[in-house]
Order: C-alpha cells, then sequence, then structure tokens
C-alpha cells in the first residue's frame, strides 16, 4: 500500500467526526438536518456557501479545462463574481419571505410564493433532476481522486462505489450541519493545496510564470486567446451571464439561504465571498503547468491533469495530502447536493402522495427525506456511467436546467403579482424541453442557423431556452389570471 492511502483516510476520518459531533445527540428535526435551525451566522453561512461554490468543479474541472481548452476555462472566474454582486440583492428578500413562511426547501418557496402545490412539484423535479447532474460530477471527482491518489490499486469502478458510500453515509449521519463544519476544514485545505501547487509547480517545471506561458504559447500558439468560433467571446459572455443568473438557483444554494439568523449575512458574504475567486487562479496556474509536461489527455481524460501532474512531481504521501483536499471538495458539496434532492423528494413529491394515506409528521419526513439519500445516489451512479462528459461540460449542462426557474423567480421577488402560476409552469415546462432537446441531440444554434455569424450562433443555446421560457411565461400569465383574488404576501416582502 502505497503513502497516500492513509492519507486520504484520515481526512476522511476527520470529515466524519466532524459531522458527528456538528449532528449531537438526540431526533433531529427536518427544520435541523435540511437548514440547521436557521441559526447560521455570517461565517458559518460563509463556509457553507462556499463549500457548494467550490467544488471538485473547481479543483479538478477549472484544472482540467485550463489544461485541456485554455482561455475559455476563464469564464469560471467571472461568473462567481458577478453572481456575488447580484446576492447582495437577492438573497435577503428570499431569506424574508423563508422566515416568515417556515419554508425550508427551494420548492416550498415557489409553491408558498404562488399559492400553487403544482408549481411546487415541478420545481422539486426540475430541481433533483438538475442536482443529478450536480452530483455526477461530484461522484466522477470522488471517482478520479480516489483512483489517481492510489496509483491504480483501486480500479474507477470500486473507487466510485467507495465514493458513493462514503457520500451517502456522511449525509444521513450529519445533515446540513455537518457539511458546514466540514466546510471549514475544507475551506483551509484547498486554500493550501490550490495556492501551494499554483505557485510551486509552475515553478519547479517551467522555471516561473511567464516562462510557462511562453512555453505554452510556442507549443500550442492561440491556446491562450478565445478561438474565433466555438468557444468565441459571444460564447464566453452568454456562457458567464447564463451561469452568474443560475448560480444561487441550485436547490442545494437556495436552501443555504435560510440557514442564516439574518439578512445581514448575506450582505456580508458578498464583500467576503469574492476573495475565494483569487484561488481560481492557482487551480488554473496548475493546470496550465500540466500542458507541455503531461501526455496528451483527450476529451474526459484532462479532469485528469491535476492529480496525474501531482503523481508526477510530489512523494506518495504529499499526493494524498494533495487527494485528501480534494476529496473534501467532492464531499462538503456533495453532501449538501445530496440533502437538498432528498429533501425535495421526500417533501414535495413523494411525502405529498403518502399522506393521501397516512399523514407524515416532522419525524417521518425526516426519515423519509433520509431514506431518499441512497435513491438519488443511485440515479446519479447510473448517470455517470452513460455519460462520458467532462467535468465542466456536466456543471454547464445542470446550469442551462436550474436557470430556467430564474424567470418565475424574478417575476415574484417583489410584490409584483402579473405573472400568474400557470405561466410561471408554462415556461418553466417550455425551458425544461427545450433544454433537454438541444442537450441532448447536440443541436447548437450553429446547426440551426448555418451560415449565421459566429457571434450569434456561439451562444450558450440555454439562453435561448430562457428567452422561450420568459416569453411563454409572459403570454401564458396574460391569457389565463387566477379564478380568485391574490392574497396579500406583503409582510415577508
Amino acid at each position: 500500500m502505497n503513502a497516500a492511502l492513509p492519507v486520504l483516510a484520515a481526512f476522511l476520518l476527520v470529515a466524519f467526526g466532524l459531522g458527528l459531533r456538528a449532528r449531537g445527540g438526540g431526533e433531529v428535526s427536518l427544520e435541523q438536518w435540511t437548514v440547521g435551525g436557521r441559526g447560521f451566522g455570517t461565517l458559518l453561512v460563509f463556509v457553507l456557501m462556499a463549500g457548494e461554490i467550490y467544488t471538485t468543479f473547481t479543483f479538478l474541472g477549472g484544472s482540467g479545462w485550463a489544461y485541456g481548452r485554455g482561455a475559455p476555462a476563464f469564464y469560471i472566474l467571472c461568473y462567481g463574481s458577478l453572481a456575488y454582486v447580484g446576492s447582495y440583492y437577492l438573497l435577503p428578500p428570499i431569506w424574508r419571505y423563508g422566515g416568515a413562511h417556515k419554508v425550508v426547501s427551494q420548492a416550498d418557496y415557489f409553491a408558498s410564493r404562488y399559492r400553487s402545490p403544482a408549481l411546487g412539484v415541478l420545481v422539486a423535479i426540475v430541481g433533483v433532476v438538475a442536482l443529478v447532474f450536480y452530483l455526477v460530477l461530484q461522484l466522477k471527482g470522488l471517482q478520479i481522486i480516489v483512483a489517481e491518489t492510489s496509483y491504480g490499486a483501486i480500479g474507477r469502478g470500486a473507487a466510485m462505489a467507495i465514493g458513493t458510500v462514503i457520500v451517502v453515509l456522511y449525509v444521513v449521519v450529519s445533515g446540513v450541519r455537518g457539511s458546514a463544519w466540514t466546510a471549514a476544514l475544507k475551506d483551509l485545505a484547498i486554500l493550501a493545496v490550490a495556492v501551494g501547487l499554483g505557485v510551486y509547480l509552475p515553478l519547479h517545471h517551467h522555471g516561473g510564470f511567464e516562462a510557462m506561458f511562453r512555453g505554452i504559447e510556442r507549443a500550442r500558439p492561440g491556446f491562450l486567446v478565445l478561438p474565433p468560433r466555438g468557444q468565441s467571446q459571444s460564447w464566453f459572455l452568454s456562457t458567464v451571464g447564463l451561469t452568474a443568473l443560475g448560480f444561487y438557483l441550485w436547490p442545494h444554494a437556495f436552501a443555504s439561504t435560510f440557514t442564516a439568523r439574518s439578512e445581514r449575512v448575506f450582505r456580508r458574504n458578498a464583500a467576503l465571498l469574492p476573495l475565494y475567486q483569487l484561488i481560481l487562479l492557482f487551480v488554473f496556474f496548475a493546470g496550465f503547468a500540466a500542458v507541455t509536461v503531461l501526455p496528451p489527455l483527450p476529451g474526459a481524460e484532462s479532469d485528469l491533469a491535476l492529480l496525474r501532474l501531482a503523481r508526477h512531481t510530489f512523494p506518495p504521501w504529499l499526493v494524498g495530502v494533495v487527494g485528501g483536499a480534494g476529496l473534501l471538495t467532492a464531499l462538503v458539496p456533495g453532501s449538501m447536493i445530496l440533502n437538498a434532492a432528498a429533501t425535495l423528494l421526500a417533501k414535495n413529491v413523494v411525502g405529498p402522495l403518502l399522506a393521501r394515506s397516512r399523514p407524515l409528521d416532522d419525524r417521518g419526513l425526516t426519515r423519509l427525506a433520509q431514506a431518499m439519500v441512497p435513491l438519488v445516489a443511485l440515479a446519479a451512479i447510473a448517470l455517470t456511467y452513460a455519460r462520458g462528459d467532462t467535468i465542466v461540460v456536466l456543471l454547464l449542462m445542470g446550469y442551462s436546467m436550474i436557470t430556467q426557474l430564474a424567470p418565475a423567480l424574478l417575476a415574484r421577488l417583489g410584490r409584483g403579482e402579473r405573472v400568474t402560476a400557470a405561466g410561471a409552469i408554462a415556461g418553466i415546462v417550455v425551458g425544461e424541453v427545450a433544454v433537454g432537446w438541444l442537450t441532448f441531440s447536440h443541436t447548437t444554434l450553429a446547426t440551426l442557423l448555418p451560415g449565421w455569424p459566429s457571434v450569434l450562433t456561439d451562444i450558450n443555446v440555454g439562453l435561448l431556452a430562457l428567452a422561450l421560457n420568459a416569453a411563454v411565461m409572459l403570454a401564458v400569465s396574460a391569457t389565463v389570471r387566477p379564478a380568485s383574488p391574490a392574497r396579500d404576501d406583503r409582510l415577508a416582502d
């Protein structure tokens, strides 16, 4: 056994210990399990939201795209910064409404805002499907970390099984409070590892940053600028806009809003979280350092770049430290994703069906949510084996789906009620159908509009689906009005 595996196991044991300590003893209510009793201060909300944001997508996907794609990877650096600015205005009204109406999930929020249980079920289904894509990303990262850190001693199939069991047990044991506590450990680990790799690898293999980039330009001319077609400037700008809009629409990120004890928490975090974007630069530097050192890694194999370069450079025990930090970047967000998906299924889909024959109390809903965790994980495993996309591509597909909730959210963020539940449902359905067709048929605007200039055809197709969504939502709302006057919800606005 190489020295990396004991180090990886030590990181895992510490994470489980923090989860058990955070949970405490006795029964855990659904509100405690999902939103931590709404008692988190600035620091816990900060590390919880950062824990969801900086995942294996950042650690392996960001470095993998820097290694395999070059300049297009910098979109990752931009969209988070825009989202943080928006969170200053977006999250406080959501928190106020959620606290006043005691909602614990994203679907609860939509169902209450529009007074439509049907819309709540639809939002729950959309959220779960999008979360499964996001969970595939985390499981794929865990698979890579365990397999690569073990130097091939643990195969990818076994690594996937081990990683899934780890995440499932962690969620059932700890809930959201354990994720928040472990996120603090993850933040320290990823800060040290990302900055260390981003500084050391360019210096060690290239003699400095300038020499590294000059070497890349000689070996692959044009690699460090956006291409004229495909992932061009219009793709870059439209993708940044789409992902910034959907940043806080992920159900686990949305539900984290309800964990805060006051709305001032979000305004403080809007100022603090952009500091985390600086970590991405060092992740990119590590990926760029691999461009002229590693042999070509085609397609989805580019996600292996960071760990392959670490194995090429460091002794096994230090590879274990790198892998341990990567494990935490999968465990924390993976647990939050499973937590949110299981809560949505239990409270907004399966629970109401079971309640027709036997109403469920809070304890029953909590146990049902915990029982949903392995089912969601199994669905993610099946999708992991079905698709061979890179980590970043998986996330972009998920973003195209979850952003379809944006028009309905923004339409009822204030006091206006021009958009009806029927309009919101119709718009979301049309948007999701468009996303599904465009994604699984591999259709782009370039194939729909051959001969058109690339400045138009390179636009992210998720925006096309979003435009259809908004148009249908407004048209249906204008023609299908509610039968009775709307109740006044101003108290929470």
